[in-house]
């Protein structure tokens, strides 16, 4: 009895000690009045503290009553300290402004973690107002400390970072093609800030803060895209305080790219940020050579306490030499042949500019609801002339010309409400929006020479004359094709406990594509009425579920479609349904080491039961179809892998990006005739990729700030070519694919860094490996070779 006594007085006396405890809770913004995610706030000599939320607020629960210091601190920033006094069951508010942008934020560092923990950041691709940790679906981000330690000079230097998102090919040598778990990125999954940009640009480096990718389907939110991935670049930002850096990159093959950013406020209420530069380089393929000029200026108007307005914008001109690179030999082989050797003519050209502008208001509604309203506006314009289609028979090859111009104008709007609401225990984290745009695009047509000249040997092009003079090729026509799009959307991310989360939400798209026009110019502009105006409509649903048994662990499912508008018509000349694409999404995201490391893996099937492909016969049902547009739904594919991601900063001054994965896309039905051959894998599309990068800075000693690192990559065997087809019989046709073996490139880098001078070197292909990218089978890019590549930079 006198135990039982003991035990329960002492009882007693925790739980009114408990009960005679505060707490102290907040919220920490910068000064330009955003939240700041992962500050350091604690009670100053105690052992006791906690970070900063994504929404920049903290909770300090037991405090016992009493008059403390609270302590605020953010690497970079200065420290705050701010009184504060706790009584019993009582909750303090204590709210604190650190004198930093929210710009600033993105480049510091807390503790050895960076911000760009990919779990814990919000994407704004997502546009949902929560960690990604929270989101049923895998998201990649790359920080601007990747782009300037790898010394990123293409968006693939970039995407080699990002497992399950490749270069499927470099049509031309002008354009970069990706893929993502077995799908292209169509013209509608590139994004900047937020808006789609067209993807026949290269886009430049310089200006980037960071790349943000969301995997799977993201349908719900842009409509109709490609089911594999999106991918958001962030161009930089606009920051309240004066600074900037200017710096010169140089390397082999002539490369040279001076560039600059200078930041800072015009007044209190308005900052500006303009960056730019300016790159020539020859090739590793001989007269080979591209110039490219690019300028981002950007505004901020602080329009209130709860109101701010981004505008924006860019401008690129890129002049290429378009190379078609190595031909294919009778249709399926890939000739040896050095790796310099070009095929093209010096004439040869392609002139592209890309201008962009966009305005970004955001409100603060009330504490718990704010709206975005997005405008923007692109104007992209290619002008296109040169050998192409390099395909040899034998030993020899016909030179074929090819020539094209287009014109595009793209407008886009979007606005977007987020908000949370409790009903009873839930809490609704709510997404509800409305998005539209307009694409008008103007191709042109030339009559062009069907051949331009023989070339004897393609082991030797050189042995014997070429021709050098460029063919007239007058313009004769021009097509304006106007599309237009509008989007409603509704999403509810509810919080069910702390521990479980439901995602579900809806989107239904409308799409329009209008009769295209043709001009014939040489009839004196005759217009003509293509009268092949559609209507697609889909419903995009999405379902998923997060259950996060501990803080650092979350694990996740999803369901969601996708559609995927069709050309051509059925033998009732009735224009086909769009093709709604099924796809089934888990996972499980981890954070280690107090979130100094995220390792994420991802599981997924992506299934298409209703594939558009040429029908076998006419209406009658006896004569063969030999039209390629008269098509019927009868074909399907499944794409199924596995990913896995690693990214962090386990050590203070070490960075790590590593991942991989697997990925099967199969044909699963084909039809009886004139299909594709069922269980045949789709081309463009490798089985295995791997990445690992790491980077190193020392922190400390005479040493400090020498940084080195190392990065490997590997893409595994592809086909190219074109799948195989049966003929009308249902028997196989002749094999049209090339198979692409798998290759590895290993890159190595140093640096150092004194005050504010910088030097970064780096070696890339150190093995000098030797391979190919494969755009069907004319356009067969070998990768560079071993290449150097050096920066100076100086930060003001």
């Amino acid at each position: 009895m006198k135990h039982l006594y003991l035990i329960l007085t002492l009882l007693l006396i925790n739980v009114t000690l408990f009960a005679q405890t505060g707490t102290i809770k907040g919220k920490v913004t910068t000064s330009d009045g955003q939240p700041t995610p992962y500050v350091t706030v604690g009670l100053k000599d105690m052992k006791k503290g906690t970070f900063t939320t994504e929404e920049g607020t903290f909770t300090i629960k037991n405090v016992k009553p009493g008059n403390y210091v609270l302590v605020i601190s953010h690497t970079g920033t200065k420290t705050l300290e701010q009184p504060v006094v706790v009584t019993a069951d009582h909750t303090t508010t204590a709210n604190a402004s650190l004198e930093v942008s929210a710009s600033q934020l993105n480049e510091v560092v807390i503790d050895g973690k960076h911000v760009t923990n990919i779990n814990s950041r919000r994407v704004e691709i997502g546009k949902l107002q929560v960690a990604s940790m929270d989101l049923p679906q895998s998201v990649s981000i790359i920080s601007h400390e990747v782009l300037e330690n790898q010394q990123a000079q293409r968006l693939s230097d970039v995407v080699k970072n990002i497992n399950g998102v490749y270069m499927a090919s470099s049509r031309g040598g002008v354009q970069e093609s990706f893929n993502s778990r077995g799908y292209a990125f169509s013209s509608t999954n590139m994004f900047k800030n937020g808006t789609r940009v067209n993807s026949g640009a290269m886009p430049e480096m310089s200006g980037l803060e960071r790349v943000e990718v969301l995997k799977g389907s993201a349908a719900i939110l842009y409509g109709n895209v490609s089911p594999g991935a999106v991918l958001n670049m962030v161009t930089k930002q606009p920051r309240f305080d004066f600074g900037g850096e200017v710096n010169v990159r140089a390397g082999s093959f002539g490369l040279l790219k001076p560039s600059f950013d200078v930041y800072g406020p015009i007044n209190k209420s308005i900052a500006y940020r303009v960056n730019g530069s300016f790159e020539t380089t020859d090739s590793y393929r001989d007269q080979v050579h591209s110039k490219r000029y690019y300028v981002n200026p950007s505004l901020l108007f602080k329009l209130g306490e709860r109101t701010e307005l981004l505008v924006q914008g860019d401008y690129l001109k890129a002049d290429f030499t378009p190379d078609f690179g190595t031909p294919s030999l009778n249709d399926t082989v890939i000739p040896k042949v050095g790796r310099n050797v070009f095929y093209g003519a010096p004439w040869n050209y392609t002139h592209t500019q890309q201008a962009t502008a966009s305005a970004n208001l955001k409100h603060q509604l009330s504490k718990t609801w704010s709206l975005n309203a997005l405008i923007s506006y692109s104007k992209y314009m290619r002008d296109y002339y040169g050998i192409e289609r390099l395909q040899a028979q034998k030993d020899t090859m016909v030179r074929k010309l090819g020539k094209n111009a287009t014109n595009e104008d793209y407008f886009a709007a979007e606005l977007d409400f987020t908000g949370t609401v409790r009903t009873g225990i839930l809490e609704h984290n709510i997404l509800a929006g409305i998005d539209a745009d307009r694409y008008y695009t103007g191709t042109y047509a030339y009559n062009v020479p069907a051949t331009y000249d023989v070339v004897k040997n393609i082991y030797d092009p050189y042995a014997s004359p070429l021709r050098t003079d460029m063919p007239a090729a007058p313009m004769t026509g021009v097509t304006n094709a106007p599309i237009n799009r509008v989007g409603l959307y509704v999403q509810d991310l509810i919080k069910i406990t702390d521990k479980l989360n439901i995602l579900a939400g809806l989107r239904a798209s409308y799409l329009q594509t209008e009769n295209t026009i043709t001009y014939d110019l040489t009839k004196g502009g005759q217009k003509t009425n293509n009268n092949n105006s559609r209507y697609d409509h889909a419903f995009s649903p999405k379902f998923g579920i997060v259950y996060k048994p501990i803080p650092t662990t979350a694990i996740f499912a999803s369901y969601t479609t996708s559609f995927t508008p069709n050309t051509g018509f059925d033998v009732d000349t009735v224009n086909l349904p769009a093709s709604t694409i099924q796809q089934y999404e888990a996972g499980i995201k981890n954070d280690f080491f107090g979130g100094k490391l995220s390792v994420n893996l991802t599981v997924y099937s992506i299934i298409n039961n209703n594939l558009a492909q040429q029908a076998p016969y006419l209406k009658d049902g006896v004569t063969v179809n030999a039209n390629t547009n008269i098509k019927r739904i009868v074909g399907g594919t499944k794409s199924q892998g596995v990913e896995l991601d690693i990214m962090g900063h386990p050590l203070a001054g070490l960075d790590v990006v590593a991942g991989y994965s697997y990925n099967n896309i199969e044909i699963t039905s084909a039809g009886d005739k004139l299909g594709s051959v069922q269980g045949e894998r789709l081309v463009g599309n490798p089985n295995h990729t791997a990445n690992a990068s790491a980077f190193y800075t020392i922190q400390k000693s005479v040493l400090k700030g020498l940084k080195f690192g190392a990065g490997f990559y590997y893409l595994g065997q592809r086909y190219a070519g074109w799948n195989n087809t049966t003929d009308i019989k249902g028997a196989p046709k002749t094999n049209r694919l090339i198979s692409v073996p798998g290759y590895s490139t290993i890159d190595i880098s140093a640096g150092y860094t004194y005050k504010k001078l910088s030097f970064m070197a780096k070696v890339s292909n150190l093995t000098n490996t030797y391979n190919y990218y494969v755009h069907e089978n004319y356009s067969i890019n070998p990768i560079p070779p071993t290449a150097f590549t050096g920066t100076v930079a100086y930060k003001f």
